[in-house]
């Protein structure tokens, strides 16, 4: 028998929006050169694997078609969706072991809430050339980073003046791709009912835009927060495929991230099994 794998749509209750990923729930050790493997072949965002670590525990790893990444909001999402829809489990809350630490999963109020870090925003001088490597020709607001200097692993935050600035970004992906950072999270105050709307783009981990990315609030919504003196939010992705987030700031240290999941596919994996 081959590996199966199910593609879910995250942040979303329509199929073929949100931000798909893939899920394989793996009863052995695999090692990382297949998981890669797997990963680029799926060609998504984010494949996530689970393995049983015990009761209502599942030990949880992320990567993109390049690379292992530390924390990954979508694909946590996804990986409990897939617990829950296909049965494994009917506990009402899950707890992942990953390289971020244990994360929760809990099923609240018809979403699937994420416990997730939460990072302070630290102002900084905006890097040479950022307006110009967005594709942004009105000028750039505040920039914010949640990572210590030198944290090749952080995000950058840049804040434009509306909603349609972040929905006309195009930017150069050669030139984010140097920047020392994971990803350039792009945002302003929200339209249409939302708090905040953003975009993503991670072109240095193989992801020239996200759809939707659940780790990225984990800056956005402190950011938001104290801008709106609000401590629960509701946040649009407005990538093309586009998804909505709940947000909700927990204590000094974590965030709550609210959405729903659905089911578009599952296949088999016949070849170069792990």
């Amino acid at each position: 028998m081959g590996q199966r794998l199910t593609v879910v749509d995250a942040f979303t209750d329509r199929p073929f929006s949100g931000n798909p990923a893939a899920v394989a729930l793996l009863e052995v050790e695999a090692p990382d050169q297949w998981l890669q493997a797997v990963a680029a072949e799926m060609n998504l965002s984010e494949t996530a694997y689970l393995r049983p670590a015990g009761p209502g525990v599942w030990g949880l790893r992320w990567f993109t078609p390049s690379r292992e990444v530390e924390l990954c909001g979508h694909a946590t999402l996804a990986s409990a969706h897939v617990l829950w829809a296909d049965g494994h489990t009917d506990l009402d809350t899950l707890r992942f072991q990953t390289l971020s630490g244990d994360l929760t999963a809990t099923r609240r109020d018809g979403l699937i809430w994420l416990d997730f870090p939460r990072l302070t925003p630290r102002e900084i001088r905006a890097p040479d050339g950022l307006a110009d490597a967005l594709g942004v020709h009105d000028g750039i607001g505040v920039v914010v980073t949640g990572g210590a200097d030198g944290d090749r692993s952080a995000d950058l935050l840049v804040e434009v003046g509306s909603a349609d600035a972040v929905r006309a970004v195009a930017p150069d992906m050669n030139a984010l791709a140097g920047l020392p950072y994971r990803g350039v999270i792009v945002t302003s105050p929200g339209d249409d009912g939302m708090d905040f709307v953003s975009r993503f783009f991670a072109p240095a981990y193989g992801i020239p835009e996200d759809p939707v990315t659940g780790s990225a609030h984990c800056l956005l919504a402190p950011f938001w927060s104290a801008r709106l003196g609000k401590s629960t939010l509701l946040a649009r992705q407005v990538s093309r495929r586009g998804g909505e987030l709940r947000l909700e700031l927990a204590g000094h240290d974590r965030v709550r991230i609210g959405g729903r999941a659905v089911t578009v596919a599952r296949t088999e994996l016949v070849a170069g099994e792990a």
